[in-house]
């Protein structure tokens, strides 16, 4: 099984799988060969989307404008790439020099 991220450069790519309209916004743990979130926002007009990427905007320690999604707008599986992040969610290790 594959990690899901990858280092390109300084910037981290995450596969994700999202979880919209749950209780709180939160990094499950490994969902597959993805890392499973679960956000608030319904999946509605794009809402999911923005808040997926402000979600790890501030968990990452990056502006929102940091944060774009690469692929898989209109499904639970996406491809983010987050920008010179300055904190690492929780088992993602720090690439290697």
């Amino acid at each position: 099984m594959s990690e899901p991220w990858r280092w390109d450069g300084e910037d981290l790519i995450l596969d994700v799988h999202v979880q919209p309209r749950a209780r709180r916004d939160e990094i499950v743990g490994r969902h597959g060969d993805r890392l499973k979130i679960r956000i608030t926002a319904p999946p509605v007009e794009g809402r999911a989307n923005r808040h997926l990427c402000a979600f790890l905007a501030e968990a990452c320690g990056v502006a929102r404008s940091d944060v774009r999604l690469l692929s898989g707008e209109g499904g639970r599986e996406k491809r983010v790439r987050i920008h010179a992040p300055r904190i690492l969610p929780r088992g993602i290790p720090a690439p290697e020099r």
